[in-house]
């Protein structure tokens, strides 16, 4: 429970913020609120693939580990807009933002101060063209869940939200199941 007087004391400054001029109010919650760089994701798995399956990955500058098609959101872009968008200009396929889903969980806030919003999506790999422009993307190509190459360290950490990689059950800290 809050002391008396400190519930007063924030009762008075909520009254005066609402007050003032709803441009100022927001200019003041931007400076109090932490900032976060969104991105969207794409796990894009072959739809005919047996066993574990297999997954889409992205060799990217400077090459030293696999990654997701992945990118920045524009501003006042959708994510899953930008999820769709990125995976075309990354990988060349195209998917409309109704043909992804969002992953479980949908959102992964990150400690540096980036938030991704991961989407999922299924493709027949057979007949799927795979198109990179060798400047952003050097290669793409399907990987056996259960084989995966080298990843880098943000991939291996997203992908262990999602129970895939080397860093399954490191990543992401357990969460109680007690209400707060």
């Amino acid at each position: 429970m809050i002391p008396r007087s400190r519930a007063t004391g924030r009762a008075i400054g909520y009254q005066v913020f609402y007050r003032l001029p709803l441009p100022l109010r927001r200019r003041l919650v931007r400076l109090a609120v932490p900032k976060y760089i969104v991105g969207a994701v794409t796990l894009v798995r072959d739809a005919e693939a047996e066993g574990a399956g297999r997954l889409l990955l992205l060799r990217q500058p400077p090459g030293k580990g696999w990654t997701l098609p992945a990118g920045l959101l524009q501003r006042r872009e959708a994510p899953v807009v930008g999820a769709a968008r990125e995976l075309y200009e990354e990988s060349g396929i195209r998917l409309s933002p109704a043909q992804l889903s969002p992953a479980v969980p949908n959102a992964v806030v990150h400690a540096k101060g980036w938030v991704d919003v991961v989407f999922t999506a299924e493709v027949p790999a057979s007949t799927t063209e795979l198109k990179v422009d060798g400047a952003e993307v050097f290669e793409a190509a399907w990987h056996p869940l259960d084989d995966l190459p080298q990843l880098s360290w943000a991939t291996a950490r997203l992908l262990a939200h999602y129970g895939i990689g080397p860093l399954v059950g490191q990543f992401p800290p357990p969460v109680p199941d007690t209400k707060v």
